[in-house]
Protein backbone atom coordinates (compact mmCIF):
# COMPACT_ATOMS: atom_id res chain seq x y z
CA UNK A 1 0.00 0.00 0.00
CA UNK A 2 1.50 3.36 -1.03
CA UNK A 3 1.71 6.42 1.22
CA UNK A 4 -1.38 8.10 -0.25
CA UNK A 5 -3.52 4.99 0.21
CA UNK A 6 -2.30 4.64 3.82
CA UNK A 7 -3.22 8.25 4.64
CA UNK A 8 -6.64 7.96 3.01
CA UNK A 9 -7.23 4.70 4.90
CA UNK A 10 -6.42 6.44 8.17
CA UNK A 11 -8.77 9.27 7.21
CA UNK A 12 -11.64 6.93 6.34
CA UNK A 13 -11.18 4.77 9.44
CA UNK A 14 -11.01 7.72 11.82
CA UNK A 15 -14.04 9.35 10.22
CA UNK A 16 -16.08 6.14 10.44
CA UNK A 17 -15.24 5.58 14.11
CA UNK A 18 -15.89 9.23 14.97
CA UNK A 19 -19.29 9.21 13.24
CA UNK A 20 -20.29 5.94 14.90
CA UNK A 21 -19.37 7.29 18.35
CA UNK A 22 -21.22 10.54 17.71
CA UNK A 23 -24.34 8.64 16.65
CA UNK A 24 -24.15 6.19 19.55
CA UNK A 25 -23.37 8.36 22.58
CA UNK A 26 -22.34 12.00 22.46
CA UNK A 27 -20.76 11.88 25.92
CA UNK A 28 -18.56 8.93 25.06
CA UNK A 29 -17.73 10.48 21.69
CA UNK A 30 -16.53 13.66 23.40
CA UNK A 31 -14.38 11.67 25.85
CA UNK A 32 -12.77 9.68 23.05
CA UNK A 33 -12.24 12.86 21.03
CA UNK A 34 -10.47 14.50 23.97
CA UNK A 35 -8.34 11.39 24.47
CA UNK A 36 -7.11 11.02 20.87
CA UNK A 37 -6.82 14.69 20.00
CA UNK A 38 -3.35 15.14 21.60
CA UNK A 39 -2.01 12.43 19.27
CA UNK A 40 -3.18 14.34 16.20
CA UNK A 41 -1.97 17.64 17.62
CA UNK A 42 1.45 16.13 18.37
CA UNK A 43 1.71 14.91 14.77
CA UNK A 44 0.71 18.31 13.39
CA UNK A 45 3.23 20.05 15.66
CA UNK A 46 5.95 17.70 14.39
CA UNK A 47 5.16 18.82 10.83
CA UNK A 48 5.08 22.49 11.78
CA UNK A 49 8.45 22.42 13.55
CA UNK A 50 10.27 22.11 10.20
CA UNK A 51 8.47 24.99 8.49
CA UNK A 52 10.63 27.97 9.50
CA UNK A 53 14.04 26.50 8.55
CA UNK A 54 12.60 24.80 5.44
CA UNK A 55 10.92 27.93 4.08
CA UNK A 56 13.99 30.06 4.78
CA UNK A 57 16.26 27.57 3.03
CA UNK A 58 13.93 27.02 0.06
CA UNK A 59 13.54 30.74 -0.63
CA UNK A 60 17.29 31.43 -0.40
CA UNK A 61 18.13 28.49 -2.69
CA UNK A 62 15.24 29.33 -5.04
CA UNK A 63 16.40 32.92 -5.48
CA UNK A 64 19.90 31.78 -6.37
CA UNK A 65 18.62 29.08 -8.73
CA UNK A 66 16.46 31.62 -10.57
CA UNK A 67 19.32 34.12 -10.67
CA UNK A 68 21.66 31.53 -12.15
CA UNK A 69 19.07 30.63 -14.77
CA UNK A 70 18.50 34.28 -15.67
CA UNK A 71 22.23 34.83 -16.05
CA UNK A 72 22.45 32.06 -18.66
CA UNK A 73 20.99 34.20 -21.45
CA UNK A 74 18.22 36.40 -22.80
CA UNK A 75 15.80 33.52 -23.40
CA UNK A 76 16.16 32.37 -19.80
CA UNK A 77 15.56 35.89 -18.47
CA UNK A 78 12.44 36.22 -20.59
CA UNK A 79 11.22 32.83 -19.37
CA UNK A 80 11.61 33.77 -15.70
CA UNK A 81 9.70 37.02 -16.23
CA UNK A 82 6.92 35.10 -17.99
CA UNK A 83 6.83 32.53 -15.16
CA UNK A 84 6.49 35.22 -12.49
CA UNK A 85 3.81 37.14 -14.41
CA UNK A 86 1.70 34.02 -15.02
CA UNK A 87 2.12 32.83 -11.43
CA UNK A 88 1.09 36.25 -10.13
CA UNK A 89 -1.94 36.28 -12.39
CA UNK A 90 -2.97 32.82 -11.19
CA UNK A 91 -2.47 33.82 -7.55
CA UNK A 92 -4.55 36.98 -7.91
CA UNK A 93 -7.28 35.01 -9.68
CA UNK A 94 -7.36 32.47 -6.84
CA UNK A 95 -7.36 35.24 -4.23
CA UNK A 96 -10.45 36.69 -5.88
CA UNK A 97 -12.26 33.51 -6.89
CA UNK A 98 -11.66 31.14 -3.95
CA UNK A 99 -13.47 33.17 -1.24
CA UNK A 100 -16.27 33.89 -3.71
CA UNK A 101 -16.81 30.22 -4.57
CA UNK A 102 -16.66 29.11 -0.93
CA UNK A 103 -19.28 31.73 -0.04
CA UNK A 104 -21.74 29.85 -2.28
CA UNK A 105 -21.72 26.92 0.18
CA UNK A 106 -23.52 27.06 3.55
CA UNK A 107 -21.22 27.48 6.55
CA UNK A 108 -21.63 25.15 9.54
CA UNK A 109 -21.01 27.09 12.80
CA UNK A 110 -20.29 23.78 14.60
CA UNK A 111 -17.06 23.45 12.61
CA UNK A 112 -15.41 26.19 14.63
CA UNK A 113 -15.84 24.29 17.90
CA UNK A 114 -14.98 20.97 16.30
CA UNK A 115 -11.67 22.25 14.97
CA UNK A 116 -10.27 22.44 18.48
CA UNK A 117 -11.00 26.10 19.07
CA UNK A 118 -7.79 26.89 17.20
CA UNK A 119 -6.32 30.23 18.18
CA UNK A 120 -4.96 32.86 15.84
CA UNK A 121 -1.17 32.61 15.51
CA UNK A 122 1.02 34.98 17.50
CA UNK A 123 2.15 36.77 14.36
CA UNK A 124 -1.46 37.42 13.38
CA UNK A 125 -2.39 38.62 16.87
CA UNK A 126 0.42 41.14 16.73
CA UNK A 127 -0.45 42.34 13.24
CA UNK A 128 -1.15 46.03 12.88
CA UNK A 129 -4.65 47.17 12.00
CA UNK A 130 -3.95 49.96 9.50
CA UNK A 131 -2.22 49.61 6.17
CA UNK A 132 0.77 51.79 7.10
CA UNK A 133 1.74 49.65 10.09
CA UNK A 134 1.00 46.49 8.12
CA UNK A 135 3.32 47.63 5.33
CA UNK A 136 6.07 48.53 7.79
CA UNK A 137 5.73 45.14 9.53
CA UNK A 138 6.54 43.30 6.30
CA UNK A 139 10.25 44.13 6.73
CA UNK A 140 11.37 42.60 10.05
CA UNK A 141 13.34 44.71 12.50
CA UNK A 142 14.72 41.45 13.91
CA UNK A 143 14.87 38.47 11.55
CA UNK A 144 15.63 36.03 14.38
CA UNK A 145 12.59 37.23 16.33
CA UNK A 146 10.43 36.88 13.20
CA UNK A 147 11.61 33.27 12.88
CA UNK A 148 11.01 32.60 16.60
CA UNK A 149 7.47 33.98 16.31
CA UNK A 150 6.87 32.10 13.04
CA UNK A 151 6.01 35.41 11.36
CA UNK A 152 6.25 33.98 7.87
CA UNK A 153 5.81 37.06 5.68
CA UNK A 154 8.65 39.06 7.33
CA UNK A 155 10.76 35.89 7.37
CA UNK A 156 10.29 35.38 3.62
CA UNK A 157 11.15 39.03 2.96
CA UNK A 158 14.38 38.55 4.92
CA UNK A 159 15.08 35.33 2.98
CA UNK A 160 14.62 37.21 -0.31
CA UNK A 161 17.10 39.89 0.77
CA UNK A 162 19.54 37.22 1.92
CA UNK A 163 19.16 35.22 -1.30
CA UNK A 164 19.80 38.23 -3.53
CA UNK A 165 22.68 39.37 -1.31
CA UNK A 166 24.39 36.02 -1.84
CA UNK A 167 24.47 36.72 -5.58
CA UNK A 168 26.70 39.74 -4.86
CA UNK A 169 29.45 38.03 -2.88
CA UNK A 170 32.38 36.00 -4.17
CA UNK A 171 31.39 32.84 -6.07
CA UNK A 172 33.25 30.53 -3.67
CA UNK A 173 31.54 31.89 -0.58
CA UNK A 174 28.22 32.07 -2.34
CA UNK A 175 28.46 28.41 -3.39
CA UNK A 176 29.35 27.42 0.16
CA UNK A 177 26.35 29.23 1.67
CA UNK A 178 23.90 28.04 -0.98
CA UNK A 179 25.10 24.49 -0.35
CA UNK A 180 24.59 25.10 3.38
CA UNK A 181 20.98 26.19 2.91
CA UNK A 182 20.36 23.34 0.47
CA UNK A 183 21.64 20.94 3.14
CA UNK A 184 19.24 22.47 5.67
CA UNK A 185 16.34 22.04 3.23
CA UNK A 186 17.34 18.43 2.54
CA UNK A 187 17.57 17.66 6.26
CA UNK A 188 14.17 19.21 6.96
CA UNK A 189 12.64 17.16 4.14
CA UNK A 190 14.07 14.02 5.71
CA UNK A 191 12.38 14.94 9.00
CA UNK A 192 9.11 15.63 7.17
CA UNK A 193 9.31 12.19 5.55
CA UNK A 194 9.78 10.63 8.98
CA UNK A 195 6.74 12.48 10.31
CA UNK A 196 4.69 11.56 7.22
CA UNK A 197 5.50 7.91 7.86
CA UNK A 198 3.11 8.08 10.83
CA UNK A 199 0.66 10.30 8.93
CA UNK A 200 -2.08 7.62 8.93
CA UNK A 201 -2.05 7.67 12.74
CA UNK A 202 -1.99 11.47 12.95
CA UNK A 203 -4.77 11.90 10.38
CA UNK A 204 -6.77 9.12 12.07
CA UNK A 205 -6.60 10.93 15.42
CA UNK A 206 -7.42 14.35 13.95
CA UNK A 207 -10.43 13.23 11.90
CA UNK A 208 -11.78 10.99 14.66
CA UNK A 209 -11.66 13.91 17.10
CA UNK A 210 -13.36 16.29 14.70
CA UNK A 211 -16.04 13.86 13.47
CA UNK A 212 -16.86 12.79 17.03
CA UNK A 213 -17.61 16.44 17.78
CA UNK A 214 -19.23 17.64 14.56
CA UNK A 215 -20.63 14.49 12.93
CA UNK A 216 -20.78 14.75 9.14
CA UNK A 217 -19.98 18.47 9.21
CA UNK A 218 -16.23 18.10 8.76
CA UNK A 219 -16.50 15.45 6.05
CA UNK A 220 -18.86 17.62 4.03
CA UNK A 221 -16.53 20.59 4.54
CA UNK A 222 -13.54 18.60 3.25
CA UNK A 223 -15.67 17.58 0.26
CA UNK A 224 -16.34 21.26 -0.44
CA UNK A 225 -12.60 21.96 -0.20
CA UNK A 226 -11.73 19.26 -2.75
CA UNK A 227 -14.52 20.38 -5.09
CA UNK A 228 -13.51 24.05 -5.02
CA UNK A 229 -9.84 23.17 -5.48
CA UNK A 230 -10.65 21.03 -8.54
CA UNK A 231 -12.83 23.78 -10.03
CA UNK A 232 -10.12 26.41 -9.61
CA UNK A 233 -7.47 24.09 -11.07
CA UNK A 234 -9.65 23.60 -14.15
CA UNK A 235 -10.37 27.34 -14.33
CA UNK A 236 -6.71 28.39 -14.21
CA UNK A 237 -5.89 25.69 -16.78
CA UNK A 238 -8.56 27.05 -19.13
CA UNK A 239 -7.19 30.57 -18.63
CA UNK A 240 -3.94 29.48 -20.26
CA UNK A 241 -5.67 29.17 -23.65
CA UNK A 242 -6.36 32.91 -24.10
CA UNK A 243 -2.85 33.64 -22.79
CA UNK A 244 -1.38 31.40 -25.50
CA UNK A 245 -3.66 32.94 -28.14
CA UNK A 246 -3.06 36.59 -27.22
CA UNK A 247 0.51 36.63 -25.95
CA UNK A 248 1.86 33.49 -27.60
CA UNK A 249 0.34 34.15 -31.01
CA UNK A 250 -1.08 30.62 -31.14
CA UNK A 251 -4.12 29.33 -32.99
CA UNK A 252 -6.64 27.37 -30.96
CA UNK A 253 -7.00 24.53 -33.48
CA UNK A 254 -3.23 23.98 -33.41
CA UNK A 255 -2.45 24.61 -29.73
CA UNK A 256 -5.18 22.48 -28.11
CA UNK A 257 -4.31 19.23 -29.99
CA UNK A 258 -0.63 19.83 -29.18
CA UNK A 259 -1.47 19.96 -25.47
CA UNK A 260 -3.25 16.62 -25.42
CA UNK A 261 -0.27 14.16 -25.44
CA UNK A 262 1.47 15.91 -22.54
CA UNK A 263 -1.82 16.29 -20.65
CA UNK A 264 -2.55 12.56 -20.97
CA UNK A 265 0.87 11.76 -19.48
CA UNK A 266 0.32 14.36 -16.75
CA UNK A 267 -3.00 12.89 -15.64
CA UNK A 268 -1.76 9.31 -15.71
CA UNK A 269 1.56 9.93 -13.92
CA UNK A 270 0.74 13.05 -11.85
CA UNK A 271 4.27 14.22 -12.63
CA UNK A 272 5.37 17.24 -14.66
CA UNK A 273 8.83 15.75 -14.98
CA UNK A 274 7.44 12.56 -16.55
CA UNK A 275 5.49 14.76 -18.97
CA UNK A 276 8.60 16.64 -20.13
CA UNK A 277 9.43 14.34 -23.11
CA UNK A 278 5.87 14.69 -24.41
CA UNK A 279 6.01 18.47 -23.97
CA UNK A 280 9.31 18.68 -25.87
CA UNK A 281 7.89 16.61 -28.71
CA UNK A 282 4.77 18.78 -28.94
CA UNK A 283 6.83 21.98 -28.86
CA UNK A 284 9.06 20.72 -31.67
CA UNK A 285 6.87 18.70 -34.05
CA UNK A 286 3.37 20.04 -33.44
CA UNK A 287 4.01 23.69 -32.57
CA UNK A 288 7.28 24.32 -34.37
CA UNK A 289 8.94 26.37 -31.65
CA UNK A 290 12.65 27.13 -32.08
CA UNK A 291 14.63 24.26 -30.60
CA UNK A 292 16.80 26.53 -28.51
CA UNK A 293 13.64 27.95 -26.88
CA UNK A 294 11.88 24.65 -26.13
CA UNK A 295 15.07 22.92 -24.99
CA UNK A 296 15.74 25.67 -22.45
CA UNK A 297 12.33 26.95 -21.37
CA UNK A 298 10.51 23.64 -20.79
CA UNK A 299 13.16 22.14 -18.45
CA UNK A 300 13.27 25.51 -16.65
CA UNK A 301 9.49 25.45 -16.33
CA UNK A 302 9.56 21.97 -14.79
CA UNK A 303 12.20 23.04 -12.28
CA UNK A 304 10.99 26.57 -11.45
CA UNK A 305 7.36 26.98 -12.52
CA UNK A 306 4.26 25.31 -11.10
CA UNK A 307 1.12 27.11 -12.23
CA UNK A 308 -1.32 25.55 -9.76
CA UNK A 309 0.76 25.95 -6.59
CA UNK A 310 -0.38 29.51 -5.71
CA UNK A 311 -3.93 28.42 -6.50
CA UNK A 312 -3.60 25.58 -3.99
CA UNK A 313 -2.15 27.79 -1.25
CA UNK A 314 -4.84 30.44 -1.58
CA UNK A 315 -7.65 27.91 -1.89
CA UNK A 316 -6.44 26.26 1.32
CA UNK A 317 -6.34 29.60 3.11
CA UNK A 318 -9.77 30.56 1.79
CA UNK A 319 -11.17 27.21 2.97
CA UNK A 320 -9.85 27.77 6.50
CA UNK A 321 -11.35 31.26 6.50
CA UNK A 322 -14.68 29.86 5.30
CA UNK A 323 -14.66 27.05 7.88
CA UNK A 324 -14.04 29.56 10.70
CA UNK A 325 -16.39 32.20 9.32
CA UNK A 326 -13.57 34.72 8.77
CA UNK A 327 -14.05 37.50 6.21
CA UNK A 328 -10.75 38.05 4.44
CA UNK A 329 -9.77 41.65 3.72
CA UNK A 330 -8.23 42.85 0.47
CA UNK A 331 -4.91 43.38 2.26
CA UNK A 332 -4.92 39.78 3.56
CA UNK A 333 -5.70 38.36 0.12
CA UNK A 334 -3.05 40.49 -1.58
CA UNK A 335 -0.40 39.53 0.99
CA UNK A 336 -1.32 35.87 0.62
CA UNK A 337 -1.18 36.05 -3.19
CA UNK A 338 2.27 37.66 -3.30
CA UNK A 339 3.67 35.29 -0.69
CA UNK A 340 2.20 32.32 -2.58
CA UNK A 341 4.17 33.28 -5.69
CA UNK A 342 7.46 33.48 -3.77
CA UNK A 343 6.87 30.21 -1.90
CA UNK A 344 5.86 28.36 -5.08
CA UNK A 345 9.07 29.37 -6.87
CA UNK A 346 11.13 27.95 -4.02
CA UNK A 347 9.27 24.69 -3.60
CA UNK A 348 8.95 23.45 -7.20
CA UNK A 349 10.37 19.97 -7.76
CA UNK A 350 9.54 18.68 -4.28
CA UNK A 351 6.77 16.10 -3.71
CA UNK A 352 3.50 17.81 -2.84
CA UNK A 353 2.76 15.73 0.25
CA UNK A 354 6.23 16.43 1.64
CA UNK A 355 5.92 20.20 1.30
CA UNK A 356 2.16 20.65 1.86
CA UNK A 357 2.53 22.03 5.39
CA UNK A 358 5.71 23.98 4.60
CA UNK A 359 4.10 25.74 1.62
CA UNK A 360 0.49 26.16 2.76
CA UNK A 361 1.24 27.15 6.35
CA UNK A 362 3.17 30.38 5.53
CA UNK A 363 0.34 31.69 3.37
CA UNK A 364 -2.39 30.85 5.89
CA UNK A 365 -0.32 32.25 8.73
CA UNK A 366 0.51 35.47 6.89
CA UNK A 367 -3.24 35.95 6.40
CA UNK A 368 -3.84 35.55 10.15
CA UNK A 369 -5.72 32.25 9.91
CA UNK A 370 -5.78 29.22 12.27
CA UNK A 371 -3.63 26.29 11.23
CA UNK A 372 -5.35 23.28 12.82
CA UNK A 373 -7.23 22.10 9.66
CA UNK A 374 -4.01 21.70 7.63
CA UNK A 375 -3.40 18.13 8.80
CA UNK A 376 -6.79 16.99 7.52
CA UNK A 377 -6.43 18.98 4.33
CA UNK A 378 -3.11 17.24 3.65
CA UNK A 379 -4.93 13.91 3.70
CA UNK A 380 -7.49 14.83 1.05
CA UNK A 381 -5.32 17.12 -1.07
CA UNK A 382 -3.90 14.12 -2.94
CA UNK A 383 -7.29 13.62 -4.62
CA UNK A 384 -7.10 16.70 -6.96
CA UNK A 385 -3.40 16.13 -7.70
CA UNK A 386 -4.01 14.86 -11.25
CA UNK A 387 -5.82 18.09 -12.16
CA UNK A 388 -2.98 20.10 -10.59
CA UNK A 389 -0.44 18.35 -12.81
CA UNK A 390 -2.70 18.90 -15.82
CA UNK A 391 -2.67 22.63 -15.08
CA UNK A 392 1.09 22.70 -14.55
CA UNK A 393 1.82 21.04 -17.90
CA UNK A 394 -0.60 23.37 -19.69
CA UNK A 395 1.09 26.34 -18.03
CA UNK A 396 4.54 25.08 -19.06
CA UNK A 397 3.61 24.91 -22.75
CA UNK A 398 1.76 28.24 -22.55
CA UNK A 399 4.80 29.99 -21.08
CA UNK A 400 6.95 28.43 -23.80
CA UNK A 401 4.62 29.79 -26.49
CA UNK A 402 4.96 33.32 -25.07
CA UNK A 403 8.76 33.12 -24.90
CA UNK A 404 8.91 31.64 -28.41
CA UNK A 405 6.93 34.56 -29.83
CA UNK A 406 9.13 37.08 -28.02
CA UNK A 407 12.23 35.37 -29.42
CA UNK A 408 10.93 35.48 -32.98
CA UNK A 409 10.13 39.18 -32.67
Amino acid sequence: MNATARVLTGLATGAAIGLLLAGWNEGVALQVANAVHPVGKLWLNALQMTVVPLVLALVVVGVNTATDAAASGRIARRAIVVFIVILTGGALFAALAAPLVFSLFPHDPALVAALDHASVPVAAQAAAVDWVDTLVAIVPSNAIMAAAQSAMLPLVVFALFLGFALTRISPARRAMLVEFFQAIADAMIVIVRWVLWVAPLGVFALILSVCARSGLGMLSALGVYVLVECLLYLAVTAMMLPVALVFGGERLRRFVPALVPAQVVAISTQSSLASLPAMLESADRRLGYPKQVAALVLPMAVSLFRLTSPVQYLTSAAFIAWAYGVDLSTAQLLAGALLAVVVSLGSVGLPGQVTFIATNLPVAQAMGLPLSPLGLMLAVDTIPDALATLGNVTGDLTATSVVARQTRE
